[in-house]
């Protein structure tokens, strides 16, 4: 199947994580760093050169460029390790450890997911599994891709692609979320809450009057 625009993988963590942050970055083309994409990106300075070696009997390719057509989705694996027989095996890189919280645990399986999708129709051979890097526990956590969280890699698309055709940024949500996201600043979701944008527009048509 075409479409005149693939998905990032990135956008389906971004989507996953929270819709506001997906539409800010990916309709409304805003960014920002702190602390925590900052990590982020040293961790993947080891990754991001593209490269081939062979280690422990496998060949080893960092940021391998990959693309699923039937969903329309394209993005980079950090590293994909290749039995001798060319079954891919993706580690996709993250900043902190394996005990993060389980909901934010579940974007990095959804990510990973999608690579997983991509490799298996660009190599034609099953991939069941795929690993998780953390760099600050230095640990690999393995994900089994299952029918489930192929479903939810399908479902995720489709919805970061009717985000985009919209053009519409979801509410602010103002939870847990907010804490630690870079776009908080330009978001504004403390907003939502107090009502002080409501406040802030009524005074402005007030002083048009």
């Amino acid at each position: 199947m075409d479409f005149p625009d693939p998905i990032p993988l990135s956008a389906l963590q971004h989507w996953c994580y929270c819709p506001r942050q997906c539409a800010l970055i990916h309709v409304e083309q805003v960014f920002a760093d702190n602390l925590h994409t900052l990590r982020g990106q040293a961790v993947h300075k080891q990754v991001d050169q593209p490269g081939v070696e062979t280690r422990a009997g496998l060949r080893v390719e960092r940021a391998l460029p990959v693309w699923y057509d039937r969903l329309g989705l394209i993005g980079k694996a950090d590293i994909v390790e290749f039995e001798a027989d060319g079954t891919p095996y993706p580690v996709e890189y993250k900043h902190g450890s394996r005990s993060k919280a389980a909901w934010i645990a579940a974007c990095d399986d959804l990510q990973l997911a999608a690579q997983v999708l991509c490799l298996e129709e660009m190599t034609g051979k099953p991939v069941p599994a795929g690993a998780l890097y953390y760099a600050t526990s230095r640990r690999r956590r393995e994900v089994r891709v299952t029918a489930e969280l192929r479903e939810r890699v399908a479902a995720a698309t489709a919805a970061v692609r009717s985000l985009i055709e919209v053009g519409a940024v979801p509410p602010a949500v103002n939870d847990a979320r907010c804490k630690n996201c870079s776009l908080m600043e330009i978001c504004q979701p403390a907003l939502r809450d107090t009502g002080v944008a409501s406040l802030a527009r009524a005074r402005l048509f007030d002083a048009d009057a």
